[in-house]
């Protein structure tokens, strides 16, 4: 039983190790056959990665859906701060942030260079704000929520802006579908390409099967040292196309950096 066993394996090494001589000897044919795979392969695979670092990078989008809540400039600090409170404790609501008219008014010197103008003003202008940051990401939920707070009584102003946040969402989605598509497309040809590569492959060892097939060769055993062929270009092409990618990240890696720097983030691409 044991013999049978490694005898069954042995032919399995045979062939693999055959099939993959093979390619050695024809390495112009081998090598466009494996490129063509392996573009194949990488394409949809790098164009999945840098839609996984966009997703990851969208997270941080999360911020640019808040929307700041304006208070009327006749409410007073301990109640926008009792309001805070209040809001957080909705279920609809993730976080409140207040900030303090005073503070406002500070960073607005700092940002604006207005700082002498603003110095010459006998009130503070600016009111207390609400940072308010919605628990749901749809546009009726965010609606919904904006015109609660807005018919507050302490309210004076909403600011909400999230259209190009949900455009952005939709063309990922766009993106996604297509990248999905692409590898459904891109896949079909790479095992035409194989098929095709073994169906030449046969026609030209045709003579060598037929004389296998009158001294008693069995099936398996004429399909088999092509059934690993296909395994060696198959495994040839997605190493390239690894490789590829790989590449491709480290070469990226730092123009995405200084980017991401010039915008104060800190996001790098993940592989």
């Amino acid at each position: 039983m044991f013999r049978r066993i490694n005898h069954y394996f042995s032919l399995h090494a045979q062939n693999f190790v055959g099939a993959f001589g093979r390619l050695l000897r024809q390495p112009v044919g081998s090598a466009m056959t494996v490129i063509v795979i392996a573009i194949a392969l990488a394409l949809p695979a790098g164009l999945r990665v840098l839609l996984n670092n966009f997703d990851m990078l969208s997270g941080s989008w999360a911020g640019a859906i808040d929307f700041s809540v304006y208070l009327a400039l006749d409410v007073e600090e301990s109640r926008a701060r009792e309001l805070a409170v209040e809001l957080e404790g909705r279920g609809d609501v993730t976080q409140v942030v207040f900030l303090p008219r005073d503070a406002a008014l500070e960073d607005f010197q700092g940002y604006s260079g207005f700082g002498a103008a603003l110095d010459a003003l006998e009130e503070n202008p600016l009111p207390h704000t609400l940072v308010v940051r919605p628990a749901g990401d749809s546009r009726a939920q965010i609606e919904a929520l904006a015109a609660d707070l807005n018919a507050l009584v302490e309210t004076d102003l909403v600011q909400v802006d999230t259209a190009w946040v949900e455009r952005m969402r939709a063309m990922l989605l766009l993106i996604a579908r297509t990248v999905d598509l692409a590898t459904v497309l891109l896949a079909l040809a790479v095992v035409l390409v194989i098929g095709n590569t073994i169906r030449l492959e046969i026609n030209n060892r045709r003579t060598e099967i037929e004389v296998v097939k009158l001294v008693g060769g069995s099936d398996a055993f004429i399909r088999r040292p092509f059934l690993y062929m296909g395994l060696c270009y198959g495994l040839s092409g997605g190493l390239l196309a690894m490789v590829t990618i790989i590449l491709s990240l480290l070469t990226l890696a730092g123009p995405t950096r200084a980017l991401a720097g010039l915008y104060g983030s800190s996001f790098e691409l993940q592989g």
